[in-house]
């Protein structure tokens, strides 16, 4: 605006003054002249020339808690806890500068960020692992963060970071105290702050008197058997939509599927659960073993898992079955995929686990099936248990062909 005005004043003046220079008239040097003047101010008012802006900068920071003489809580199971921040570095203070260059006029401005290093006591050890974090309430993966944990043995040394800052023999090792260092947390996600973490600290029962039944467990069952991509260690995704998907077996804070994640508690929390027992599910739909049908079904048959389509032993989702549905829901998962089969299989062989193949027959009967119970005069009961399959007459049961060549 000012460079438009200024321009018509310069040109009036000039031309009230007449005559030439260098082959110019009065009113082309005068316009000139108001023009660059105009320009100045102009950019002096876009921000061109002016001061930097800070954005971000603080005065002060403040830490998540950090009380001096705190107790120090003794836990056990699991439990999720604040702790106490028993070490920090000063804040780091970095600025990125922009604005002011050449071309359009743009005001110049330093954006501050900072980061801290801090270490935050759990709880008393040893413990056996921390689970889940949370900063300000929201779970966030601890693949984020660059952290290290010590269970508080009474062995464990000084943390390299904190070594580093207070310098070697300054630096305590915190001995019985489970803590983490968290190294380098970038702050401009929480609002230039330090946030207020918690942590899920799992802690087994240890006793002087008693073997830690947690070390003396061989083997597990993994189950429920259910759920078509359970068993994935591929991350499976359903489209839902134009540019809408919904995760399938990836419902943790990590980036791991739920089989990884699961797989790795196992081995932190049952170090010598070496035999895993791999359960697979299958339908039946009768009690009367020679009625009974045996198959694998799915849980729905809109959508197909990106990567790793559904099938079993050769069935597709499009001719599989559907697992019953009660109130809207189904009363199971579907088979896991024979994909998703394989790649648990290969992750447990690859953890050194000896494993066994477990199929497994779930029963889907519900009310109103109309099925004569073996065990009785009525109806086959809701869901009932596979161990109740029997002869079309239970044993003890009139006309039964128990013991029989029939049988």
């Amino acid at each position: 605006m000012a460079t438009i005005l200024l321009s018509a004043i310069g040109a009036s003046i000039g031309a009230g003054f007449g005559g030439t220079l260098i082959g110019l008239s009065g009113a082309v040097i005068g316009r000139a002249v108001g023009a660059t003047l105009g320009r100045v101010i102009d950019q002096r008012i876009m921000g061109a020339g002016s001061e930097a802006v800070d954005i971000g900068r603080l005065d002060r920071l403040r830490l998540m808690g950090a009380s001096e003489g705190a107790a120090v809580p003794r836990l056990w199971g699991r439990l999720r806890v604040s702790g106490q921040v028993i070490w920090s570095t000063r804040f780091q203070e970095n600025v990125t500068r922009s604005g002011g260059s050449k071309g359009a006029p743009r005001p110049k401005a330093n954006q501050f960020s900072y980061s801290i290093s801090l270490a935050v006591a759990l709880c008393e050890g040893e413990i056996t692992s921390v689970g889940r974090i949370w900063a300000d309430g929201n779970e966030i993966n601890p693949a984020t963060l660059d952290l290290r944990l010590y269970k508080g043995d009474q062995t464990q040394l000084p943390d390299p970071k904190i070594e580093a800052v207070e310098g070697p023999g300054f630096a305590p090792a915190y001995r019985g105290i489970a803590y983490l260092v968290i190294e380098d947390l970038d702050l401009a996600a929480y609002g230039n702050r330090v946030p207020q973490f918690s942590f899920e600290v799992i802690r087994r029962a240890q006793s002087p008197d008693f073997p830690d039944l947690s070390q003396t467990i061989p083997g597990v069952c993994l189950i429920p058997g259910t759920g078509e991509y359970a068993l994935a260690t591929t991350p499976v995704h359903y489209a839902l939509g134009r540019g809408v998907k919904r995760s399938v077996n990836v419902n943790s804070g990590t980036d791991h599927t739920d089989f990884t994640a699961s797989l790795e508690q196992l081995s932190e929390e049952l170090p010598n659960a070496n035999a895993v027992s791999l359960v697979v599910s299958w339908f039946g739909d009768d009690l009367r073993c020679g009625q009974c049908s045996a198959r694998p079904k799915v849980e729905q048959k809109l959508n197909d898992g990106e990567g790793m389509p559904w099938t079993v032993s050769g069935l597709n989702r499009a001719a599989a079955q559907v697992v019953p549905v009660l109130e809207g829901r189904s009363v199971y998962g579907g088979t896991p995929a024979d994909k998703a089969v394989i790649e648990a299989l290969t992750a447990l062989r690859a953890k050194g686990k000896a494993v066994t193949f477990y199929p497994f027959i779930l029963m889907e009967q519900l009310t109103g099936n109309a099925r004569p119970d073996p065990w009785s005069e009525g109806e086959q009961p809701v869901l009932p248990w596979r161990g109740r399959i029997t002869l079309a007459k239970a044993p003890g049961q009139a006309g039964s062909t128990d013991r029989t060549a029939a049988a």
